[in-house]
Formats: structure tokens, C-alpha cells, sequence
């Protein structure tokens, strides 16, 4: 027969803690040694940064969404349209369905180009007066 025996109590006492990004910091200085997030945040250049970000990232996923929106409702509510035969066994909706893959590689690449061009220098820009380019 099995016995079941208590745990004792730790009596061990715990060491103070560390401090990890001044989170346990209760003034909320940040580490002498880090970046402060908090300013790069604040400033005009992450403003802009994120600006410029949002004004390729969120148009380009709503016109997506729509593209895509629109794919699944010719699906549903189209099917004549789209089992239109083009070539052979080939009909619309599979064509279709292969531009939705083509869109997304199509977006991806001209992101990359665009980020390249236009978000990392600014990037490399706020990492170099943060002093986190080591």
C-alpha cells in the first residue's frame, strides 16, 4: 500500500529578485544598460515609422480581405459563373482560386520591397540613436 506523505513547507528563503527591464523596479526606471522603450515610443520618428507602416499594411489587407471576400461569395452564391469552362477541365473558380495564391506572393514581395525602401531605415535609424545597435 501506497503512503501518502506531506510536503513540507519550503524553509528555504527566496533571494531578491532581479530586476528584468526595471519590471520589478517599483520606480519604473528603465535599466541603465538597455534602451527606454518608453521614449523610443513617444518619439516623433516611431510616430512616423508606424504611420508610414499603417498607411501600406492596412489598405493592402483591406483590399485583400475584399478580394478574398468576394472570391468566397462568387463561390457561394455564383457557382454558374463560376464553373464556367475556360480551357479543357479548367473553369473560372479554380482560376480564381489560383490568383488568391498569386495576390498573397504578389503582396508579400512588394511589402518586402516597400519595407526595404522605406520602414528599415527609419528602423535602423531609431536603433542607432536608442544606442541598440551593438
Amino acid at each position: 500500500m501506497t503512503q501518502v506523505v506531506p510536503r513540507r513547507a519550503a524553509t528555504r528563503t527566496r533571494p531578491q529578485s532581479a530586476t528584468f527591464g526595471g519590471i520589478d523596479d517599483p520606480s519604473g526606471a528603465p535599466a541603465p544598460d538597455g534602451p527606454d522603450f518608453a521614449a523610443i515610443h513617444d518619439s516623433p520618428e516611431f510616430t512616423a515609422l508606424r504611420r508610414r507602416f499603417r498607411r501600406f499594411v492596412f489598405p493592402m489587407t483591406g483590399l485583400f480581405l475584399l478580394w478574398y471576400l468576394a472570391y468566397v461569395l462568387l463561390a457561394a452564391y455564383a457557382a454558374d459563373l463560376m464553373s464556367t469552362r475556360l480551357v479543357g477541365s479548367v473553369n473560372l473558380g479554380l482560376v480564381l482560386g489560383l490568383l488568391q495564391f498569386a495576390s498573397t506572393i504578389t503582396i508579400t514581395a512588394l511589402y518586402v520591397r516597400w519595407a526595404r525602401k522605406r520602414v528599415d531605415p527609419g528602423v535602423a535609424e531609431i536603433r542607432e540613436s536608442a544606442g541598440a545597435g551593438r
